[in-house]
Formats: structure tokens, C-alpha cells, sequence
């Protein structure tokens, strides 16, 4: 008596990797292989084969996130203090004379520093110059102010433009922490919020007073975008939301910086990819940090060689 072998797929027709004899079209969510209906497993988005279900199980026995992070108790804690930051630096300017507060002076951005006489600016004039004249120097990146790279990310005057951008940052921001963790998400907001910087510092006019939280914002959401394709899910919804939140800086504000959103959006994209496409198992992390560290430098070498150029 002889063995008969079991039936093979027609060439060209897709098979389960764990049954090869069984025709398969469903691809797994997690690894993208074909699994067959025995091996389907349902997740929160579509299937998953049964080796991803265990490694998933075994990234949440262990407190971790799907991409590596430690799972927050509380998705939510780091976003709040975000927004009450925001909420504190926009409520001192308010204090202390809203648009013409000399805050958002120090604290906003602008790519070079001007004098101002009566209202009136002299750009081609000195520090030296403008002290001298009587005038009042309003600082900029090129003339030493570095700090508002980083300070102008909290700094906002309409309450329209720090509504969308901390109502947008509340909706997305805990679903990001539950999805990265903690430090990956502050690391994001970081990132993005000088990518946005370094959008206004390269591209807008040289002397233009630059504020808000749009970059980091445009960041997150360029962030849900990646692990929304990462994942395959529906695109449209996150896209809809990029276009509402740019929508409403429109809102109550003279006017809105492209060149900051732009920015951020590139920033967030790529930290985020860096940190989803980073192979699973003990390298994922090294290869985090090392993806991030060079999006972090790319920004910096962005602000650094053009406060070079306008110096």
C-alpha cells in the first residue's frame, strides 16, 4: 500500500505559510503572510495568525506596547501636562498684554532679530545700534535667541489657535502614548515641534514672529497616519482630521505658518516610521534610538546651518 501525499495549491494561488496545501487570501495584519481559515485569528483590525496573537500576548504580559514602549498606566498623563503647559504660557501672555505682550516676543520665533522705534521696525539695524537709538531689540534665533526653537512650541495668543491645536492634541495624543509609550511619544512631540522650527526658520520671512503648537500637533498626526498604513487600515479618517485641525488655525488667526505645519508633519512621518518599521525582538530598540537620533540631527543640522546663514 502505498502513501498518497496530500493535494497540493495550483501554482500562482496563494497558500497558508503555516498549510501549504490550503489556498489562503487573507493576509495577517501583523506579518502580512497569507493564513487560512483554521489559522485566522479575529483582532481589533481585521485577522492575525496565531504566531502574532502569541507574540502579542506576550508583549502585554510583559507591559509593553506593540512597538517596544512601556505600556502607560494612565494614556493620558502625559498629554494633560502638555496641554497645561500650553494653557500656562498662553494665560501669562494674556496677563500681560496678549498680542502686544512682550512674551510672545522672547518666546515666539523668529528666524533673526529687528529694532523697533515707536512702532515703527528698522530691519538693517544693530542691537548695538537699536540699544543706543532708544529703540526696543525684538530677539531672534540668528542673534542668539536658540531658545525659541523650542519655547515658541508652547507659545500661543488666539484662544481659536491654541483651542484646535490643544483639542487636537487631546483627541490623538493617549491614543499615541498607549500605542509607543511614554517616552517614545514625548521623544515624537519633541521631534516634531522642532521639525516645525526648522520648517519656519528655512522657508518663512526672516523676520516674521512665529508661535504655536502646530508643528508638534501636525507631527502626532502625520504619526497616526504612518501607523494607520503601517497597519493597512482605513486612511481616509486620519486624513479628514489633518484637514479639519488645519482648518480651524484658520479660525480667529491673522494668519497661519504652512512652513511650521509642513515642517512638523515631515518630522513626525519620519520618527514615527523609525520607530513602527524597526524590526521586532532585542534590536528593535537599538534601531529606535538610532532612527530617531538621525531625524533628531537632520532638524538640528537644518536649524543650525540656516541661523548659520542669517547670522
Amino acid at each position: 500500500m502505498t502513501e498518497q501525499a496530500p493535494p497540493s495549491a495550483q501554482a500562482g494561488v496563494s497558500t497558508c505559510y503555516r498549510h501549504p496545501d490550503r489556498e489562503a487570501y487573507i493576509r495577517c495584519q501583523r506579518c502580512d503572510r497569507f493564513i487560512c481559515p483554521d489559522c485566522m485569528r479575529p483582532a481589533s483590525v481585521g485577522f492575525q495568525c496565531p504566531e502574532c496573537v502569541k507574540e502579542g500576548s506576550k508583549a502585554t504580559r510583559s507591559g509593553r506596547t506593540s512597538y517596544g514602549g512601556l505600556r502607560p498606566s494612565d494614556a493620558s498623563i502625559t498629554t494633560g501636562v502638555l496641554i497645561a503647559l500650553n494653557a500656562g504660557v498662553w494665560i501669562a501672555i494674556l496677563a500681560t498684554g496678549g498680542a502686544s505682550s512682550r512674551l510672545t516676543d522672547y518666546l515666539g520665533l523668529r528666524p533673526n532679530g529687528l529694532c523697533a522705534v515707536n512702532g515703527n521696525t528698522g530691519l538693517d539695524v544693530t542691537h548695538a545700534a537699536c540699544t543706543r537709538g532708544g529703540g526696543t531689540w525684538l530677539p531672534g534665533v540668528a542673534d542668539g535667541a536658540y531658545w525659541q526653537v523650542v519655547t515658541s512650541m508652547f507659545t500661543h495668543v488666539e484662544i481659536w489657535h491654541i483651542f484646535s491645536n490643544m483639542f487636537a492634541l487631546w483627541l490623538f495624543g493617549p491614543q499615541l502614548e498607549a500605542q509607543l509609550g511614554r517616552t517614545r511619544y514625548l521623544l515624537l512631540y519633541f521631534i516634531s515641534g522642532l521639525g516645525g522650527s526648522a520648517g519656519v526658520l528655512l522657508l518663512s520671512n526672516q523676520y516674521a514672529l512665529t508661535y504655536g503648537a502646530s508643528g508638534a500637533v501636525f507631527g502626532l498626526l502625520g504619526a497616526l497616519a504612518v501607523i494607520t498604513l503601517k497597519r493597512g487600515d482605513d486612511m481616509r479618517p486620519i486624513l479628514v482630521w489633518i484637514a479639519i485641525v488645519f482648518f480651524l488655525g484658520f479660525v480667529g488667526s491673522r494668519s497661519i505658518s504652512w512652513e511650521g505645519h509642513l515642517g512638523g508633519l515631515l518630522a513626525g512621518v519620519a520618527a514615527t516610521a523609525a520607530l513602527v518599521f524597526a524590526p521586532r525582538g532585542p534590536r528593535r530598540t537599538p534601531v529606535q534610538a538610532a532612527g530617531l537620533t538621525a531625524v533628531t540631527v537632520v532638524v538640528l543640522a537644518v536649524i543650525v546651518l540656516r541661523t548659520a546663514a542669517l547670522s
